[in-house]
């Protein structure tokens, strides 16, 4: 099981977290194509912070108003994998949500957050955590301030009304210092607690592969202004954690109420969640909604499952043990009708050997519809390629 440890003690910001997760072992390549797909001139570079070496992570681009649903067009719209584009959707959620609530307005538009670099950062953030190929994620406690900062608000202070409520709101441990300036931004908060609330787990022990450090945009000499990231082999390949599941059966509601049950619960932190049609009594149709939660979230999930559907009862069955095989994320390269395409492929091993390839559905199916070949065929184009390759 490979176990990421997140050290936030000076704080994060997207591009330190982008920065740190890279120099952990994230893939270069598909980090910097999904950045450059919404800032092109963003860059990595290494530098030093307070004698310590670290990436930085440069998307700098000119600040722009927007709502969240012209975010969501232009993550859409990036050059990046299915996973990160869809969990930097949910970070923007968390962020939108808090803007709401510490604003108290329904109609919320991004200032800070809704310029084109941070986008960017956010979702190289989020391609290099799902290159990193992790099964879980520690955070140690973050640390903020108390001083002033300069936003589309005015000057505040540096723990941003934004950023409490994404904190309130998460599990995250956190610690207050002096150290001068915001040294916890919004996104950065944002990004934490969505990492915690879907791959969050306790402390393990194991043997460290990696680390890699993320630089911020400031250079003080009393302390590195860096966030730390350590990639871990933890114990017990096989059985390396426990997990809930959570299920109702559900007979008296609509397909495209069910449909949005869903997304709603895996951005909410479930693991996994699916739909199992059964025949129930008196011979009507339904569903068992199923989902697989860690044990922190499962009394929040199943009342968030109960309001959704509407159910009487939720099953719980605590502490099943759970195989996740090491994973790989990695780009590859494919000539499809004499055109080449670059295709995100997920390895699995065991004991060191790969048992499995499975090529990114959503650009398989980008390359069957500019080429005309089948999303069959492209799919085992790509996949044999990888298996010759090894």
């Amino acid at each position: 099981m490979r176990l990421l440890v997140i050290d936030p003690g000076v704080g994060t910001t997207g591009n330190m977290m982008c920065g740190a997760l890279l120099a952990a072992g994230a893939n270069h390549d598909t980090v910097l194509c999904a950045m450059q797909s919404i800032v092109p001139e963003s860059s990595v570079s290494q530098v030093m912070r307070c004698g310590m070496p670290a990436w930085y992570v440069d998307t700098c681009a000119g600040s722009v108003h927007r709502t969240f649903a012209e975010v969501l067009e232009i993550i859409h719209a990036a050059n990046a994998p299915a996973a990160a584009i869809d969990l930097s959707k949910r970070v923007f959620s968390r962020i939108v949500e808090a803007e709401g609530k510490a604003h108290r307005t329904h109609q919320v538009h991004f200032h800070d957050a809704g310029a084109d670099d941070v986008i960017a950062a956010v979702l190289g953030a989020c391609a290099a955590f799902v290159t990193l190929a992790v099964d879980a994620v520690h955070i140690l406690p973050l640390s903020v301030g108390f001083e002033t900062t300069s936003c589309a608000h005015g000057t505040i202070s540096a723990l941003t009304p934004t950023t409490v409520e994404i904190l309130r709101n998460s599990d995250l441990q956190v610690s207050i210092v002096d150290y001068p300036g915001e040294q916890c931004t919004p996104v950065g908060a944002a990004l934490l607690a969505q990492l915690s609330a879907s791959f969050g787990t306790d402390k393990h022990t194991g043997r460290i592969t990696s680390i890699g450090c993320g630089a911020g945009t400031c250079d003080p000499t009393n302390h590195p202004s860096v966030l730390r990231a350590v990639v871990m082999e933890t114990e017990n390949a096989f059985f390396p954690s426990v997990v809930d599941i959570l299920e109702t059966n559900v007979d008296d509601a609509s397909g495209e109420l069910l449909s949005e049950v869903i997304p709603t619960l895996m951005n909410a932190g479930a693991r996994d969640a699916c739909l199992v049609p059964v025949t129930m009594k008196k011979g009507r149709p339904g569903y068992i909604v199923r989902v697989i939660a860690k044990q922190s979230d499962s009394e929040r999930l199943a009342r968030m499952l109960a309001r959704e559907t509407g159910s009487l009862g939720v099953r719980c069955m605590p502490m099943m043990h759970r195989f996740v095989a090491d994973r790989r994320v990695s780009s590859k390269r494919v000539v499809v009708n004499g055109t080449a395409f670059a295709v995100d492929v997920k390895t699995a091993f065991m004991d060191g050997k790969s048992y499995s390839h499975k090529a990114e559905f959503d650009q398989v199916r980008a390359i069957a519809n500019t080429t005309g070949v089948s999303i069959r065929d492209v799919k085992q184009i790509v996949e044999e390629g990888a298996w010759k390759k090894e």
